[in-house]
């Protein structure tokens, strides 16, 4: 049936997201979602007067969920948007504003989503080298460009890039609009949000899936200024006017309004990330400093990374490897719960005896 495609559909490399089993009894260490439920909150919103006007359109502003994001991060209504997960907010903002014919700017390790946007939508692009300990080098991204997109901390590696670093490539790139995805920042890094009422080109994007454990009903936001914000509405109300339906919006206000709850599941990922950690380097892991909710680390000297991923799956142990240029030795952990990790860390000391 591909002779009925376009020519830019042929020339496609899709993304691939990480497996989703279709068998029970996995630790699903590969996919980053989160080890615990969404705050009870979620549950108690989901009631039936919120199913019984599923028969209704949702509101095409999603408001409520905009005036809670707004009075959270403390901004205006004007400065919030929201979509079916990060993912949609991140194609809108690469239609608004990367469409140009100077290069969209990224690391060369990062979230292998960005170059499937920019095929899909003619967006030229470069790559830019992490550097060798795979940090992100601020003065790589003061140059002429289209835009610039990375995510803090980056994806796969977990670094985090400190906001004085964020500041320089803003003040560097003023006419330009830098994207920073912000999916893992709830798990050590700094959040840009606080940059954003004084750099008028800075869209900070977000995801409830991970740090609020929603990845189930798909909702991201973006946080900017209002001449940004109007770019994104303007896009989505030419694509889709009704993107975020009334369970999704009811969950996230929900999730939003139980900050307390949100603060000990984070705080528990974080003592469980260090933990492992350090028994991941004390069995011969080269472990890179994660500010997210896994780790990315480079597999014992004589080890094979990919070949270490089909072991710990004939374990029934899932974690990510890419076979890409300069990260083929590395295998990306997903933080499970306790019990999850000490799995882990049982299957590699058992391999290592052996």
């Amino acid at each position: 049936m591909s002779r009925f495609w376009s020519q830019r559909v042929r020339e496609l490399d899709p993304y691939v997201p990480g497996e989703q089993p279709k068998i029970d009894g996995l630790i699903k260490l590969n996919t980053n979602e989160s080890p615990y439920p969404p705050s009870p909150r979620v549950r108690d919103a989901l009631d039936d007067s919120t199913i019984e006007r599923l028969r209704l359109y949702p509101d095409p502003e999603s408001v409520r969920l905009r005036d809670t994001l707004a009075r959270y991060y403390d901004l205006s209504v004007a400065q919030t948007f929201v979509g079916n997960g990060s993912d949609e907010v991140l194609a809108l903002a690469f239609m608004a504003f990367f469409q140009n014919e100077r290069p969209l700017l990224f690391p060369d390790i990062s979230y292998s989503f960005y170059p499937v946007y920019c095929q899909l939508f003619g967006i030229p692009f470069e790559r830019v080298a992490l550097t060798d300990d795979l940090s992100l080098n601020p003065e790589d991204y003061t140059r002429e460009c289209g835009g610039i997109i990375f995510p803090n901390p980056n994806a796969p590696t977990g670094r985090a890039l400190p906001l004085a670093d964020i500041e320089t490539i803003l003040i560097a790139q003023p006419e330009r609009v830098v994207v920073v995805d912000e999916a893992y920042v709830d798990f050590g890094a700094d959040s840009a949000v606080a940059l954003i009422d004084r750099y008028p080109n800075l869209l900070v994007i977000q995801t409830l899936s991970k740090s609020r454990a929603l990845a189930g009903l798909r909702l991201g936001f973006a946080l900017g200024s209002e001449a940004l914000i109007e770019g994104l509405q303007r896009v989505k109300n030419s694509f889709n006017s009704y993107p975020v339906d009334r369970l999704a919006e009811a969950a996230a206000i929900a999730s939003l309004e139980d900050d307390d709850y949100f603060k000990t599941c984070r705080d528990r990922v974080i003592a469980t990330r260090e933990h492992t950690a350090k028994a991941l380097a004390d069995l011969g892991f080269q472990i890179i400093p994660s500010s997210a909710n896994f780790l990315f680390v480079r597999v014992p000297d004589g080890e094979n990374a990919a070949e270490l991923a089909r072991e710990l799956r004939e374990a029934r142990i899932l974690v990510r490897h890419f076979a890409k240029p300069r990260i083929e030795d590395y295998l990306r952990i997903s933080i499970g719960s306790d019990t999850d990790m000490q799995h882990l860390l049982k299957a590699l000391t058992a391999r290592r005896r052996d």
